[in-house]
């Protein structure tokens, strides 16, 4: 099988070349690794048209910054894999639990795996109490619309099967495609697993982009794509 892993990078010029060269270091099954640059500004868009592009098997720049739901959609379009694989471009998720990402669908036992900071006995780095509380509520909320028991719906991980993440339209342009893939897969009849994963979190001065405005957003996603959307 091979992996299609998406990297939606904006202003990560501090950790873009690291995460690369960690995916890269995983040899246990075919993979293609996909950058969309969304229009960064401090120099991540040169650093990614440097040497490290030989690692990249497709570098898409977007003309303007739309946001990370965009650029995850651009990637799919793009990806040939039998999985697809969503990846953030900072240090916060660790590409080693790769293998335990994708093994339920290489076994033919999930469609779709989540990976979950709130679950297992991986190592997480302690962070901000409110955030980490905003993230719960978002996810019980979600669950109450989804039917869904997933623990961690915000998390950055997620793994599809390529032919069912092909035939979803998506149309949030920011970190609203959490809750809104979240919608549109729990209205199909299709296996979910989630499993627990690593967690690096950062800090705001550290380049931590989401706030409390985010929050509000995937609220408002909740309900519409739950309860007004296919």
């Amino acid at each position: 099988m091979k992996v299609s892993i998406i990297i939606p990078c904006y202003n990560e010029i501090k950790t873009i070349q690291k995460i690369i060269e960690k995916i890269d270091q995983e040899k246990s099954y075919d993979k293609e690794i996909i950058v969309i640059d969304d229009f960064s500004t401090d120099g991540s868009r040169e650093l990614l048209k440097s040497e490290i592009s030989k690692k990249i098997s497709k570098l898409i720049l977007n003309e303007k910054n739309f946001g990370k739901g965009y650029s995850v959609r651009r990637g799919i379009i793009e990806a040939t894999g039998s999985i697809i694989l969503i990846q953030d471009a900072d240090l916060e998720y660790d590409p080693t639990d790769y293998p335990k990402l994708i093994e339920p669908i290489k076994n033919d036992k999930a469609d779709v795996v989540f990976g979950s900071r709130f679950i297992g006995s991986e190592e997480k780095r302690v962070l901000f109490f409110w955030h980490s509380l905003g993230n719960k509520i978002l996810t019980l909320f979600s669950n109450m619309f989804t039917n869904l028991n997933l623990t961690d719906m915000e998390n950055c991980y997620k793994v599809f099967k390529s032919e069912i993440i092909k035939n979803i339209i998506l149309k949030e342009n920011r970190f609203g495609f959490e809750p809104e893939i979240t919608a549109k897969i729990s209205k199909k009849n299709i296996r979910i697993f989630e499993v627990g994963v690593k967690y690096y979190g950062r800090k705001y001065a550290e380049g931590k982009k989401i706030t409390w405005k985010d929050g509000i957003s995937a609220i408002r996603c909740i309900v519409f794509y739950n309860l007004f959307s296919e």
